[in-house]
């Protein structure tokens, strides 16, 4: 196989060592595996020789893993666009931001909106529900706001910022028609502990984010139904020896996915690996990727703010013309998962599971989100080589 290449329908994959399945019962990376594909799903895997029976039989193209890695395709709960396109853009839109994500390992993502007014959220998440039902690879909606703290707004237009009402929480529903699934609040505003309950009863994920609650407060607010973290220490009060902050009230918070931009920029390696011990086998990488994700450093938007990318980091363009806040990333998982391994420490296993079943169960999206390439399910996967980076995929058939 040629580099990224294409996995046929029917294929058998030897010489690896497959990342799924439960940490407990994980063998050691050792590449004496195989995985056999039927059909586009997984039919059959073993350790040793036992691929050479299927081989006989004639059933599929033989592909040598190298000594390399068979990983389920990533799970990015947190992207708002990509190869110059934004979530907001409509069927077009998306379909060129999951042209270029697929390219980089990702089978299955949420589509995030930034703040708008709540008419015009609604839109957009009216929208997106047809796109939820039409493209599997969109498992789901994210708003990101407007429910934020206007001091640790980010790259969201102050001027939409808003409290999370009932008649807001109500219309977002409404609008979303259960493709919601995750929105992030600020836990300090009027009315949100009740609005994460709401949020919460009906089946959305709710993330603490965007905030400028204490510990006290982010514990709350997780006890009230909150059970993720929006990307981890960027938005929001950092640790401190008397004001541990929302970081801690996560780590205290065994139900809790933290999520990571794992890119260098936005959370250093030194500190990445800290959260990583904080949170074992509860960290998820996200990309929190913009529009200029996959294409070149230049001038792009980022909801209706102005954004500037060099050196493929994206800032806001303050009024004289300076760069401002952090205004998402340009972050791919694929580029993630190498950090991950290479800078933060994670194992490959630990950093594939940070990249797919630990996101994909905070989002609600499987019963057993511990074995994606088990016997029967669908054979999104990935070869990788020994040093994390993609030679073969596998996505949505």
């Amino acid at each position: 196989m040629t580099q990224t290449e294409q996995i046929p329908a029917e294929a058998i994959i030897h010489n690896a060592c497959i990342l799924d399945g439960d940490r407990a019962t994980f063998t050691e990376e050792t590449a004496d595996a195989w995985i056999a594909i039927a059909d586009g799903t997984v039919a059959e895997r073993g350790r040793g020789d036992g691929w050479k029976d299927r081989v006989a039989s004639g059933r599929g193209e033989v592909i040598d893993a190298a000594g390399g890695y068979v990983a389920p395709a990533f799970v990015d709960i947190h992207c708002h666009g990509a190869g110059g396109a934004s979530a907001e853009g409509g069927a077009e839109a998306i379909d060129a931001i999951l042209d270029v994500h697929r390219a980089h390992g990702t089978g299955r993502l949420a589509m995030s909106f930034v703040s708008d007014t709540i008419e015009g959220l609604c839109r957009s998440l009216r929208a997106g529900a047809g796109l939820v039902h039409d493209r599997a690879m969109v498992m789901g909606l994210h708003a990101e706001g407007p429910f934020l703290s206007p001091d640790f707004r980010g790259a969201h237009a102050p001027e939409v910022l808003a409290p999370p009402t009932s008649e807001a929480v109500e219309a977002i529903l409404e609008a979303a028609d259960g493709t919601l699934a995750q929105i992030t609040i600020a836990p300090e505003l009027p009315g949100a502990l009740d609005a994460i309950a709401r949020f919460s009863a009906a089946g959305v994920r709710v993330a603490v984010g965007h905030t400028a609650a204490d510990f006290e407060l982010t514990a709350q607010a997780f006890d009230a139904g909150a059970s993720i973290l929006t990307h981890a220490f960027n938005a929001m009060p950092g640790i401190h020896h008397r004001a541990p902050g929302p970081v801690l009230a996560a780590a205290e918070a065994e139900n809790v996915t933290v999520e990571l931009i794992n890119d260098g920029v936005h959370v250093v390696a030194p500190v990445a690996r800290m959260l990583n011990e904080l949170v074992p086998g509860r960290l998820a990488l996200i990309t929190d990727a913009m529009a200029a994700t996959g294409l070149h450093d230049g001038s792009y938007h980022l909801g209706s703010l102005p954004v500037e990318v060099k050196d493929s980091v994206a800032r806001l363009v303050t009024a004289d013309g300076t760069q401002g806040a952090i205004a998402g990333s340009t972050l791919t998982m694929d580029a993630a998962v190498q950090r991950a391994v290479a800078e933060v420490g994670l194992s490959p296993f630990e950093a594939v599971r940070a990249a797919s079943s630990v996101p994909l169960h905070a989002v609600g999206g499987a019963a057993d989100a511990d074995s994606l390439l088990a016997v029967g399910m669908p054979a999104d996967l990935l070869i990788l080589d020994q040093d994390m980076s993609i030679r073969g995929s596998r996505i949505g058939g």
